[in-house]
């Protein structure tokens, strides 16, 4: 009887230390953790180019840790989604950092360029996002961003800015 009781007491013991909730978070962090989350441009944010060329009027992308993206155009009210794999790398200038986009639908094209994240100086849970890529595979005869040269250094600065894109974080990691 005495064995049955251990066995019990030691039975609950483990059922309620397993059922015990995880006080650790996991908190984003830019530097670690780059482009991973969910982010949206509208307005005065959405990259001039993409405003004058196509109309597009806001952007929701969504990053995930598996390396899959999705990105939601929209451009007078049609959507457009784009989806693939992408593959970030810190760069050794300042927070900036590179990244590839393999997309695969509505059609297989690769894009290059640069992203960098600033944390929001009054709500430390925001962060924001200024991004630069170009279109690479089937060549469109323009280069990609390069850190060193900053935003701006498309096809070596010839758009200047007007490809310059800014998101506000949604959702992080």
């Amino acid at each position: 009887m005495k064995k049955l009781i251990f066995i019990l007491v030691a039975a609950m013991a483990f059922a309620f230390s397993a059922c015990e909730e995880s006080t650790e978070e996991d908190v984003y962090n830019p530097t670690t953790d780059g482009i991973i989350g969910e982010w949206q441009s509208s307005g005065a944010n959405v990259a001039v180019l993409l405003k004058t060329y196509f109309k597009v009027d806001s952007i929701y992308a969504k990053f995930n840790a598996n390396n899959s993206y999705l990105v939601e155009s929209y451009a007078s009210g049609t959507k457009t989604t784009y989806s693939g794999v992408f593959t970030q790398t810190k760069s050794t200038t300042g927070a900036i950092w590179t990244i590839t986009l393999e997309q695969n639908t509505p059609t297989a094209v690769t894009s290059e360029g640069i992203f960098e994240i600033t944390q929001n100086a009054s709500i430390k849970t925001k962060y924001t996002m200024k991004y630069e890529v170009v279109q690479t595979t089937p060549s469109i005869g323009a280069t990609a961003p390069t850190p060193t040269a900053g935003f701006g250094s498309s096809s070596g600065g010839v758009l200047g800015t007007t490809n310059v894109q800014t998101f506000v974080n949604i959702v992080v990691k």
